[in-house]
């Protein structure tokens, strides 16, 4: 696939997911390639976007609010979640875990609200489970080699972790081709106006 372009989806005019309450955007990409800042660009331009906050064991990172970024919780808290059907989708990742809340899913759709959800590829195969007409993105980065210096740059994990986290994007990208949308980061402006379209394209 060329830089740029965007995997052809089903027309949405057909798509039995409009048929429902609302529509349920899930965002996946490997750690690195801007995706959060894509997502925040999306809820920016479309203001009335519920976003769905991920809860964590991990510890949060500089600059991290909870509530706002995700909501950290004890690790012995999350696995009650599990036991108690809590969880949308749930992994392990890097020693600590991640989830989505299904009351919140549920609540937002049921009442006709479009949701971003922001979560991996291990996560999309859960919630596709659950939500099978969800709208699917992948953002890839324009390289490794790339991704690489971003990761580098932000300055947040060590050499160990860094290497790590470019083995799983390698096996995440290898599984892209399960999402409906292929855009790449390349330059961030082309990205966000190609995520624009997407979410146009089915909210119109």
């Amino acid at each position: 696939m060329k830089k740029g372009q965007i995997k052809k989806a089903r027309a949405p005019v057909n798509s039995s997911f409009l048929k429902g309450p609302g529509h349920l955007f899930i965002i996946s990409a490997p750690s690195g390639a801007g995706k959060s800042t894509l997502c925040h660009a999306m809820r920016d331009h479309f203001s009335d976007l519920l976003y769905s906050i991920s809860y964590t064991t991990r510890t949060p990172r500089k600059g991290e609010q909870n509530g706002v970024d995700y909501y950290f919780i004890p690790k012995d808290e999350f696995e009650k979640g599990i036991s108690h059907h809590q969880w949308a989708e749930w992994a392990e990742v890097h020693g600590n875990y991640y989830g989505t809340s299904a009351k919140f899913l549920d609540n937002g759709l049921s009442a006709k609200r479009d949701i971003l959800l922001d979560i991996d590829v291990q996560g999309t195969r859960q919630i596709l489970k659950r939500y099978p007409d969800g709208i699917t993105i992948f953002i890839l980065p324009p390289s490794l080699e790339v991704l690489k210096q971003r990761l580098e740059a932000r300055g947040t994990d060590s050499l160990e972790v860094i290497t790590v986290r470019l083995d799983n994007a390698r096996k995440e990208m290898a599984q892209k081709n399960m999402y409906r949308h292929i855009v790449t980061n390349d330059r961030l402006p082309d990205a966000t106006a190609e995520m624009v379209t997407i979410f146009e394209s089915y909210r119109s």
